[in-house]
């Protein structure tokens, strides 16, 4: 993974994982992933939730499958990716933009949960980056991996 832009982040997933598939086959997943620090309340003593963001998370092939696989809203996630900004236009001429991370890696979070890892098996020689993926441009639903 490229060092210029990396970001890591630790939270729950908002919703559960949407899995889809490029026309060239390429898998593709997004989840959404709520992220809390958490401070102590100098009057109480207590700790709480403040300043809560919300991200948008991407991740091609092989991983945005076992995502989907593995993964269902209220998980905790860590997430190590690069922070992405995707840039549209609506339908009457708005021009939006948003930041994502791409994902290079993700896993359950052992704080509170236990998991149990199993090795996906793939035969000789084939590789996850193999395939070229293209699809449209525009709008957020339609993405080209940057590595891609």
């Amino acid at each position: 993974m490229a060092q210029d832009n990396q970001v890591v982040i630790v939270g729950n997933l908002t919703r559960d994982p949407e899995l889809r598939y490029t026309p060239n086959g390429a898998a593709l997943v997004k989840f959404g992933v709520a992220v809390s620090r958490r401070v102590r309340d100098d009057v109480t003593g207590t700790w709480k939730d403040a300043d809560t963001s919300f991200l948008d998370v991407t991740a091609w092939r092989s991983l945005a499958e076992n995502a989907a696989e593995s993964l269902t809203q209220g998980s905790r996630v860590v997430v190590v990716g690069r922070l992405r900004t995707n840039t549209w236009e609506t339908a009457e001429g708005e021009k939006r933009s948003k930041i994502e991370i791409e994902a290079e890696e993700i896993g359950p979070s052992l704080k509170w949960a236990t998991a149990k890892v199993e090795r996906q098996s793939r035969s000789a020689g084939q590789s996850d980056w193999n395939a070229n993926v293209t699809v449209g441009a525009g709008g957020p639903q339609e993405e080209t991996p940057l590595d891609g």
